[in-house]
């Protein structure tokens, strides 16, 4: 069985922070700390055992924080192998976060140091959401650093909807202040931070998915490989959505000669089982046609209504005047995070963005928790 994450945190890193604490700052009371520490982690949870640490550590540093950064420094890897790293990390984040608002500079100057060894995006965002103009003045100057884990950050943590994070509404209603950093990074020479510039653009298309389908369209003439993947990448929830230009921006246009044709094989399916259908698909027109396939499942709701979840299917070329047929089996089985309801759901095929065939089938089941 693997081991759980709660256990990445442990006792020997409580154990571990608190000598490096002491070795930093001989007044640190290492043994006040694991008092404090060792009688409580055992019954937490990851992030609940990191916190309970970044407790003890407000309880036994300098009350300013000012005094506390240093501390904090000497504690990281030093590059002869001392030095905390990896999850102890966490705290140290947790600890910044909650302590250092206030003195923005001695906070973003500790994590820029920290993350080449242990992510920092959810400990800078306190900053930004408090301070953003001046935390983002700071933020942009780290594009060009040779670290590209501090280029990554720049990128990650400014991310306007960045999972089990804290959001950052400001930059929700209006990402125009990020831009100069994505930018910056659309280029880089590191998978690791193209990556993050493309999801930061992700985010940021949930809220203005014009805004991003115009970004592209600007930034994609011409394009490397690796940064057309970004602009793709970037563009995967519009794409997803069948935004028009999205589409456009990757040689989907909206099509006027091509025809899709759905069959369901069984109309009826128990739960769990399996949604087996083919699309044929028919080029009219008189040119070779570039077509994206997608599906689309419209899952009964409790109250009856439809919800849809759209899959990715497959891109192709079709000639003029070609017909190809498609088969496809989608597995409906119990998993975690979806709760199906017998009765009436909905199949429906997009051609680059377009509905252009659907059809009913009907799941007999009990409520049964699953995802498709």
């Amino acid at each position: 069985m693997a081991e759980q994450l709660k256990h990445l945190i442990n006792e020997a890193t409580a154990r571990d922070t608190a000598e490096a604490m002491a070795r930093a700052w001989p007044a640190f009371s290492a043994t006040a700390f694991l008092d404090h520490v060792l009688p409580r982690i055992d019954a937490l949870e990851l992030m609940q055992r990191g916190q309970l640490i970044a407790d003890g550590l407000r309880l036994h540093l300098p009350e300013d924080f000012s005094q506390a950064q240093p501390i904090l420094a000497a504690c990281l890897p030093d590059g002869t192998g001392n030095g905390l790293r990896g999850w102890a990390l966490l705290s140290f984040n947790q600890y910044i976060a909650a302590n250092g608002l206030g003195h923005l500079d001695l906070a973003l100057d500790l994590l820029k140091r920290l993350t080449p060894h242990f992510t920092a995006e959810f400990g800078i965002r306190p900053f930004i959401h408090g301070e953003q103009a001046r935390a983002l003045a700071v933020i942009s100057g780290w594009t060009k650093s040779p670290d590209p884990h501090v280029r990554r950050l720049a990128s990650e943590g400014t991310r306007p909807r960045l999972p089990w994070a804290m959001r950052l509404p400001s930059l929700v209603r209006d990402p125009a202040p990020i831009l100069p950093i994505i930018e910056a990074l659309i280029d880089d020479g590191e998978d690791y931070v193209r990556r993050s510039v493309a999801n930061s653009l992700n985010d940021i298309a949930k809220d203005h998915p014009d805004l991003v389908a115009d970004f592209v369209e600007r930034h994609i003439g011409d394009a490397s490989a690796n940064r057309r993947w970004l602009l793709k990448h970037a563009s995967r929830t519009l794409i997803k959505k069948g935004h028009p230009k999205a589409l456009a921006n990757f040689g989907f246009a909206r099509l006027e000669t091509v025809t899709a044709i759905l069959a369901i094989t069984q109309t009826t399916i128990p739960f769990p089982g399996t949604l087996e259908f083919e699309v044929a698909l028919e080029n009219k027109g008189t040119a070779r046609e570039t077509v994206m396939l997608d599906y689309a499942i419209h899952h009964r709701r409790k109250d009856g209504t439809l919800s849809p979840k759209v899959f990715k299917g497959t891109s192709l070329a079709l000639e003029a005047g070609e017909r190809k047929v498609f088969g496809k089996r989608h597995a409906l089985r119990p998993i975690t995070t979806r709760t199906y309801y017998p009765g009436e759901h909905r199949l429906e095929i997009a051609i680059n963005g377009a509905v252009l065939a659907g059809g009913a089938f009907v799941l007999a089941c009990g409520a049964q928790r699953g995802e498709a």
